[in-house]
């Protein structure tokens, strides 16, 4: 791999910076060498001006004097100490060209990604061109909302906000959610997104700004269940993590049959079961509207041979993919099938059918629990 010639180069840069230090040449110049060669100089400048008179005989000893004790101080200096000190820094560069290449090495192996393909430039710049082209969409949609007498159109002012929302700028997109709150048509899943903005912008702490606003979805909509999911996520965070799953638990078991939010629940409730001596939820037994065998038939395939058993699912598969391939646009029905792939080992066979649903969540709002246990699934398949 890439990464293995790139540390073996860098061992072997090292090993030459070593190399060409420990073996530098003996016939150069030393530091009293060096220094010698300087107050020779000295000492001749010294004769000539004795000799043009410039100064005197006792000034030309004097000045001799002084450059010999010089040389003798750095004779003293360099006695016995020179050469250790060069050994040791050989030393020292030579455990460092052995022992970085191997540590980078090892740290890399552990923590880096090596299998992760790299992403041609090209591509990379045309994805930075989309980015600041729905950047520069999204401010002259905003002019265009704010130059308008009327105040601008509901519908434009939450494509606005979904859009800032795509765009992880939350702060913006809770302020155009805001600009609808005192509007008549502001209805109850407007103001949780408006509430989400608010949680994702402060790194998923609920604030008590954004339960007010969860608290009024709650009170437009009480089967709002995206509410009712970050009202308990505040209440956990508040210490109250008993209320939050008597929350969670309390709206699944209002609901006659199953619903694809209700296992963003139950991945809640079991999350925070433990910590509070809870059980685990059992999603079935919850939700036992959720699409599956009969009961007679599950009896039936207790009697059947493995085998049979296979060809049996197998069947009610293939007849749910035959159902879908007549109603594309069934959203839960998708993500069924893709479950069901999963159950089977058919991975490939699941990435396509939730990958259908990611399509048509698309235009689901944000608080959709749907849009979470799509993207969950997705990367447990390995998409």
């Amino acid at each position: 791999m890439i990464w293995i010639i790139f540390s073996i180069i860098a061992s072997v840069v090292f090993l030459m910076l070593a190399h060409s230090g420990m073996c530098r040449n003996t016939s150069n110049l030393s530091r009293r060498d060096s220094a010698s060669a300087i107050f020779a100089d000295q000492i001749g400048e010294v004769e000539k001006d004795l000799e043009r008179g410039i100064i005197s005989a006792e000034e030309a000893k004097a000045a001799r004097a002084e450059i010999e004790s010089r040389l003798k101080a750095i004779d003293r200096q360099s006695d016995g100490g020179e050469p250790m000190v060069g050994h040791s820094g050989r030393v020292l560069v030579l455990l460092a060209a052995l022992t970085v290449p191997a540590l980078g090495a090892g740290v890399y192996w552990q923590l880096g990604s090596p299998d992760i393909p790299s992403q041609p430039f090209a591509q990379r710049t045309g994805e930075q061109a989309e980015v600041r082209k729905i950047a520069d969409l999204a401010v002259r949609l905003r002019s265009r909302l704010e130059a308008d007498e009327t105040g601008g159109p509901t519908e434009g002012w939450v494509l606005l906000a979904q859009t800032y929302m795509r765009m992880g700028r939350f702060g913006e997109a809770a302020d155009a959610f805001e600009v609808l709150l005192d509007r008549p048509d502001a209805s109850s899943a407007l103001v949780s997104q408006y509430g989400e903005a608010l949680v994702y912008s402060e790194d998923g702490i609920v604030t008590p700004k954004a339960e007010r606003a969860f608290d009024r979805a709650l009170e437009l909509d009480p089967s709002n269940p995206a509410a009712t999911f970050y009202i308990a996520v505040g209440l956990e965070q508040a210490g109250s993590p008993d209320k939050a799953y008597d929350l969670l638990k309390t709206r699944m078991e209002a609901e006659e049959g199953f619903r694809p939010w209700m296992e963003s629940f139950a991945a809640q409730l079991n999350r925070i079961a433990p910590s509070i001596g809870r059980a685990p939820v059992d999603l079935a037994a919850l939700a036992p509207s959720i699409p599956g065998p009969t009961a007679d038939q599950v009896a039936a395939t207790e009697e059947m041979s493995d085998e049979d058993r296979q060809v049996f699912i197998r069947s009610m598969v293939e007849r749910l993919a035959n159902r879908m391939k007549e109603n594309p646009s069934d959203l839960d029905g998708w993500m069924r099938l893709g479950n069901a792939y999963a159950v089977l080992g058919e991975n490939e066979n699941a990435r396509n059918a939730y990958g259908k649903a990611q399509k048509l969540a698309e235009n689901l709002s944000q608080t959709d629990p749907r849009k979470a246990e799509i993207a969950r699934s997705l990367a447990e398949l390995g998409a």
